[in-house]
C-alpha cells in the first residue's frame, strides 16, 4: 500500500476536468507518496491579505510543493493573462511550475514556437506570420507555385482549424483566424496514407513516442488517426529533444513531419500534451515515469522516498 499522501508534496494539478490523465497523474504521484489535487487554474486568484498574495482552494496558507500545468483553460484575453500572471507570480516565489509559463506562452503561440525552432537551427517548415490580409494575399500568389501551405490557427491544437491554401481564393477572413494568418509550407507525402510522429520528451531525454497514421492528412488521433509503435532514429531523437529545449519545457509533446527530402521536420510543439493514444503503444505507465521524474527534478522525490521506506 502507498504511504499516506497527507505529509508527503502536494500538487496543484490543473486540469479542465477530470479525464484520463488527471486520473492517471493523481494515481501515479499517489504512488509515490505525494497528492495531487485537480483543480481549474481558474479558481487561482490575487489575495493581498494572504502572506504569499495568492489563494488556492484546498492549500489554506501554504503554496504547493509543485504546480503542474495540464490546461490553462478557456477565457478572454483578461482572464487568460490573469492566470498567466499568477503562474508566473508562483515561480517567483520559488514554487515549481510545469511546465512553466514562459514555456506555456512559447508553445501556445505557434509563431513563437516557430521562431525559436528557426532561431536554434531546428529543422522546421518554412513558417510566416501576418496580421495584413493585403501582405497575406501577396504571399500566397507568390509562395503556392511551389505547393501548398497550410493554415493553422496561432492559438490552437488537436488539428482543430487547419486549411491547405492552394489559390488565394482559399484563406479565409482574417476575423475567421483572430486577425492573424499563420502559415507552414506543406510538407506532407502520402507513404501508403499519412503518419507523422509524436514524441513525448521529458526531463531532456525522449520518454515515449508513436506513428500517427491516417487517411487524411491531418493526424491527430482524436480526429481518427491510428497510433502505432515507433523507433525513433538518432536524427529524430536530437530533433524532439533540442525543440523541448528551445521553448523551455520540461516535458513536451514534439510533433515530427518527414518531408519529401526524406528528413525529419519539427512542425509543433505542445507544452500540455495529451498521451491516451500513446499510451496505448508503450509498454509502461507514462504517467508514472513523468511522476517520477517531476518529483526528481524539483527535489520532491526524497521525502517521498522515505516515506515508501
Amino acid at each position: 500500500m502507498p504511504p499516506s499522501a497527507e505529509a508527503g508534496p502536494r500538487i496543484a494539478l490543473l486540469v479542465d476536468k477530470i479525464e484520463f490523465h488527471a486520473r492517471e497523474l493523481t494515481r501515479a504521484f499517489a504512488r509515490l507518496g505525494a497528492r495531487a489535487i485537480p483543480m481549474r487554474l481558474s479558481a487561482f486568484s490575487l489575495d493581498t491579505r494572504r502572506p504569499s498574495g495568492i489563494a488556492i482552494p484546498g492549500f489554506g496558507t501554504r503554496l504547493p510543493d509543485l504546480v503542474l500545468v495540464r490546461a490553462v483553460g478557456l477565457g478572454t484575453f483578461e482572464s487568460i493573462t490573469l492566470r498567466l500572471g499568477l503562474l508566473h507570480a508562483l515561480v517567483g516565489m520559488g514554487v515549481p511550475v510545469a511546465n512553466s509559463p514562459r514555456a506555456i506562452e512559447l508553445c501556445v503561440d505557434k509563431a513563437a514556437t516557430s521562431f525559436r525552432c528557426f532561431n536554434q537551427n531546428i529543422r522546421t517548415p518554412e513558417t510566416f506570420a501576418l496580421e495584413s490580409p493585403r501582405q497575406t494575399r501577396a504571399l500566397v500568389r507568390r509562395e503556392c507555385g511551389r505547393g501548398p501551405l497550410v493554415l493553422k490557427p496561432l492559438f490552437g491544437a488537436q488539428g482543430r482549424g487547419l486549411k491547405l491554401i492552394r489559390h488565394e481564393s482559399d484563406l479565409p477572413d482574417i476575423a475567421e483566424m483572430a486577425g492573424v494568418y499563420y502559415l507552414q509550407r506543406y510538407i506532407g507525402v502520402e507513404r501508403d496514407g499519412f503518419s507523422d510522429c509524436r514524441v513525448l520528451v521529458a526531463d531532456g531525454r525522449v520518454l515515449a513516442a508513436m506513428t500517427r497514421r491516417a487517411d487524411h492528412w491531418i493526424t491527430n488521433v482524436k480526429l481518427g488517426a491510428k497510433p502505432e509503435p515507433v523507433a525513433l532514429d538518432d536524427e529524430m531523437r536530437d530533433l524532439a529533444v533540442r525543440a523541448a529545449a528551445a521553448v523551455e519545457a520540461e516535458f513536451a509533446g514534439v510533433d515530427l513531419l518527414r518531408g519529401a527530402d526524406g528528413r525529419w521536420y519539427v512542425i509543433e510543439v505542445n507544452s500540455m500534451p495529451g498521451w491516451q493514444g500513446l499510451q496505448s503503444v508503450t509498454d509502461f505507465s507514462i504517467a508514472d515515469e513523468l511522476a517520477a521524474l517531476l518529483l526528481a527534478r524539483h527535489g520532491l522525490a526524497a521525502g517521498a522516498a522515505e516515506m515508501a521506506s
